[in-house]
């Protein structure tokens, strides 16, 4: 179990909202939620205590199952007074009870203070983590909260005591499966399939030997990866294809590790996401990564677009590409494209990706010369990124580690100047974070060390329901 960041916690702790010394013995205010949707008070004494199920403005008792000198965490017993806020969960299978599914954490919060929750996170991170503070809060990027769920990894085990299949998320706090015979965050049809795929499983041969199922569905195909570990007979073979023809599905095998994923039967139609903003065609593998949410990627792409502002005149850098979302697009826009990814195989795709959309292009939109290159993006030193060429703006979104390395050597040639031997820094870069923690660890060091000014940050609400924060901030030469 992860421990609370008492760093962040703190912040309002001291606020009087959470002062519970006016209240009946054993009750607490609750004046906000930490990173983990989990409710802070305060104690008469001082102690700060995280409260699972526990909203702001709520008081309520707790039962404390974790103890240590300056903190306590427990969960809601009893709720005296109930936030306006409080909304009933949408689905069954969400809650504080045995066998709860640990897949979302914030169904019982009304969706707009969720994204209220998580703009606050973004501002205590920059400002506690990074000291920094944006001279502008951009607006929420919001989308649908429920079927919203494109990719995700579900646990499957026969449970041989009971003859039954479970596929779903892990339960709260649990390495168990949850029993999930629905999934409203899911896909509506993705979500009516479980029951279906529990006993296609269930009829299988291999079903004691089939550890996970991933999905990854595109704009007009759903695909299902299932991860075998010993060989698939024909009868089980016979069996997933009825259910593919049945639910319009189609099947990927995963013997080994991901290298390993193929189709189970060749043809039939590409996996792929549009961008119609910059008529865009992203063709992807099951297991490449692409965003959970293509509601709010489309926006986020088109948001990051504009914040950056490529001009026809322009040379753009694409920290960390991927498949090519933000490259591609940059490259209606920008006359020069540089993309840059940790993964070899990405990138042989990224420029299939540019390769296919050139050749589809309407006669005068051709797409900016675009190159994609593989390096170790954690182990970037100032001499590379002189290598790499003067460029006029950069979009970095790095996974969870953030942009340590590329960070301190924009720095590093800040303060030493000699390195740069006609180099020149980008006078604009946009930021697309998942780790609010990281991301302001960066922005502490672009801004105090680099030469820059955070002149903006926001919210996307990217994963509705849970805690994860996927934000945005941009920065420009002071």
């Amino acid at each position: 179990m992860s421990e609370p960041d008492i760093s962040l916690s703190q912040a309002h702790a001291d606020e009087p909202s959470h002062s519970s010394a006016d209240l009946p013995e054993g009750w607490l205010r609750v004046g906000s939620l930490d990173m983990d949707a989990q409710g802070i008070a305060r104690r008469p004494d001082g102690k700060v205590v995280f409260i699972e199920g526990a909203l702001p403005f709520e008081l309520v008792s707790v039962n404390v199952h974790r103890k240590k000198n300056n903190w306590e965490q427990g969960t809601v017993t009893q709720i005296h007074h109930e936030s306006s806020q409080r909304v009933q969960p949408g689905c069954p299978h969400f809650g504080l009870h045995a066998g709860a599914c640990g897949g979302c954490k914030m169904q019982h919060l009304e969706a707009s203070a969720q994204v209220a929750v998580k703009q606050r996170v973004l501002e205590d991170n920059l400002w506690h983590l990074g000291k920094v503070k944006p001279e502008t809060m951009l607006r929420p990027i919001e989308g649908p909260t429920w079927g919203y769920r494109y990719r995700a990894r579900l646990s499957v085990r026969y449970v041989i005591k009971k003859g039954e299949v479970l596929i779903g998320f892990h339960e709260r706090k649990s390495r168990y499966i949850a029993d999930m015979k629905v999934c409203p965050v899911l896909p509506p049809h993705v979500s009516r399939m479980l029951l279906p795929l529990r006993a296609l499983i269930g009829q299988m041969d291999a079903r004691e030997t089939l550890p996970q199922l991933e999905l990854a569905c595109g704009d007009e195909v759903t695909a299902l990866v299932l991860r075998h570990l010993e060989p698939l007979g024909e009868g089980d073979k016979a069996l997933l294809r009825a259910f593919a023809a049945e639910h319009q599905v189609q099947w990927w095998l995963q013997p080994k590790g991901p290298d390993t994923v193929h189709l189970l039967d060749e043809g039939g139609a590409q996996l792929s996401y549009g961008l119609p903003d910059f008529g865009i065609t992203m063709p992807f593998r099951p297991t490449d990564f692409t965003q959970v949410n293509p509601f709010i990627n489309r926006v986020l792409v088109a948001r990051a677009l504009r914040l950056l502002q490529a001009q026809k005149t322009e040379r753009v850098i694409d920290w960390f590409c991927g498949l090519g979302n933000f490259t591609l697009p940059i490259a209606t826009q920008a006359a020069q494209v540089l993309g840059i990814e940790g993964s070899e195989t990405l990138v042989a795709r990224s420029l299939d990706n540019y390769a296919r959309n050139q050749a589809t292009r309407p006669a005068g939109q051709a797409l900016a010369p675009t190159q994609f290159v593989a390096r170790n993006l954690f182990e970037m030193t100032p001499e590379m990124l002189v290598a790499d060429g003067t460029a006029d703006k950069w979009l970095v979104d790095p996974p969870r580690e953030g942009a340590f390395a590329l960070s301190k050597a924009l720095a590093e040639l800040h303060e030493n100047q000699d390195l740069r031997q006609g180099w020149t820094p980008p006078k604009c870069i946009v930021y697309v974070s998942c780790n609010p923690a990281t991301l302001a660890r960066d922005a502490g060091i672009l801004v105090h060390r680099a030469g820059y000014r955070c002149v903006s940050a926001g919210v996307i609400n990217m994963f509705a329901h849970t805690a994860h924060v996927e934000s945005m901030a941009v920065f420009e030469l002071a």
